[in-house]
């Protein structure tokens, strides 16, 4: 006997809703009672301070830095000013030069952006080096530039300079092979007591290493050293040293005029020294911390690690800093740090950047900051909370323990996207945050265990 379709129906639905009330908590019914796991959410409250950096922070950078700057917002001073060795390329060879003799000399230093006023007006000291600086070093920027040069001998050039080189048309300044540049004419002995040295000492000019060895004019290095001016500061990308002679061009049968350079690059030293000024109405501010670059100022926060529960797994450690807005308005402010790593402090005082280290999302976090909400999150730190609750319930915890630095970095990646080097943030930023006396931040946890 067939049923009715509706009666078949109705049979099938009573047989899915039985099977749903029976079953719905099987899983639940067949663990112990004592397993079932449970989630709990807790804040803690995460005290913050503005860290003096003290001008000395690894100086591993491409750039040079030149110039003199008051933020508006803050009114702290910064001024810098910088050392270079000088690049000789193995292929470097001189034709027969008329003479013997240079004809002009002179330094490029070529501006690849700038912070500030381009008319505000600086003057420029250049003194020879008679210390050679170590390749195999590691340079601070609280370096002492008087260690490498005589300051009672006389400058081997001075130059009065503006960023926008009013010398330029406007047409060839804007035009797309222009590149921005500070020229500073040295004395052409000097470039003349090279090219005798190239004809009477070739093996002088083998490679860098000879030539920084030389003794010839420059060959140690040169001081640019900023002795007035404030309101710009320019990133140096490429320093060039420049000789200009005649020489017979057999192919055209005539005199032409040649030149050869040397620059400073990556295979030698570029040491800049930055002075910070009127920090200390920073670090006395506590009503907020404040992150400041190049070489001024970090956050430091303490994390209450000795409150968590060592029992229970931390699922997620959630920690924002929120940035306050400018209180200035003015078209020469400073940017926002763009990216900020999260180090234990005891990490970065035994060299976490000399030694090349970078975020290991373990101990050490990075974070991007977000405009939308005008704060830098790290969304996940567990695994470092964990560490810090087990060394203080195991007893080794050390007198840092559950402290961080939060540091303006610059991250340089592979061609797969992954960060394979951190290195301090050497442009001009600042940001205030909110934290200090007055406002405990808050470490946003979630707990799991078997009850």
């Amino acid at each position: 006997m067939r049923l009715p379709h509706l009666f078949v129906l109705a049979i099938a639905l009573v047989a899915l809703m039985s099977c749903d009330d029976e079953t719905s908590t099987l899983g639940v019914d067949m663990m112990p009672s004592t397993d079932i796991i449970t989630k709990k959410y807790q804040t803690y409250d995460v005290t913050t301070e503005s860290y003096a950096v003290g001008d000395a922070v690894l100086a591993r950078t491409s750039l040079s830095y030149l110039g003199r700057f008051t933020d508006p917002e803050t009114g702290t001073t910064i001024k810098s000013d910088f050392m270079a060795q000088f690049h000789c390329d193995e292929s470097f060879s001189l034709p027969t030069v008329i003479n013997n003799e240079c004809i002009q000399m002179d330094l490029r230093l070529f501006v690849k952006e700038f912070v500030g006023d381009s008319l505000a007006t600086f003057k420029l000291s250049v003194y020879e080096l008679n210390k050679q600086l170590d390749p195999n070093a590691d340079y601070y920027t609280n370096i002492v530039p008087e260690e490498y040069y005589d300051k009672s001998t006389k400058p081997i050039a001075t130059k009065w300079f503006t960023l926008s080189d009013r010398t330029v048309t406007d047409s060839a300044r804007w035009a797309s092979g222009y590149n921005n540049n500070i020229r500073v004419s040295l004395p052409v002995d000097l470039g003349t007591q090279i090219i005798r040295d190239y004809n009477e000492n070739p093996d002088h000019f083998k490679n860098t290493v000879t030539w920084l060895n030389s003794g010839d004019p420059c060959s140690k290095g040169l001081y640019f050293k900023l002795e007035s001016g404030d309101g710009a500061m320019a990133y140096i990308d490429v320093v060039q040293l420049n000789l200009s002679f005649r020489y017979y061009d057999n192919e055209y049968k005539k005199d032409t005029i040649g030149m050869c350079s040397f620059a400073a690059t990556d295979a030698v030293v570029e040491a800049t020294r930055f002075e910070n000024s009127n920090l200390e109405k920073l670090l006395e501010d506590h009503s907020a911390t404040y992150l400041k670059s190049p070489a001024g100022i970090f956050t430091m926060a303490t994390i209450p690690a000795e409150q968590i529960n060592v029992n229970d797994t931390i699922n997620s450690a959630k920690f924002t800093l929120t940035r306050y807005n400018d209180l200035v308005e003015s078209s020469f402010k400073l940017n926002i740090p763009k990216t900020v790593l999260m180090v234990r402090l005891d990490d970065y005082l035994n060299g976490f950047f000399e030694n090349y280290q970078v975020n290991d999302n373990k101990e050490s976090y990075l974070a991007t900051f977000n405009s939308a909400t005008n704060s830098y999150t790290f969304p996940n730190i567990a695994h470092l909370v964990t560490i810090m609750a087990h060394e203080k319930a195991e007893g080794k915890a050390t007198e840092n323990w559950n402290k961080v630095l939060i540091i303006p970095v610059e991250t340089t990646s592979d061609s797969s996207g992954k960060i394979v080097k951190l290195n301090h943030d050497f442009s001009m930023s600042s940001a205030r945050l909110v934290g200090g006396d007055a406002n405990a931040l808050q470490l946003e946890v979630i707990y799991s265990n078997f009850r």
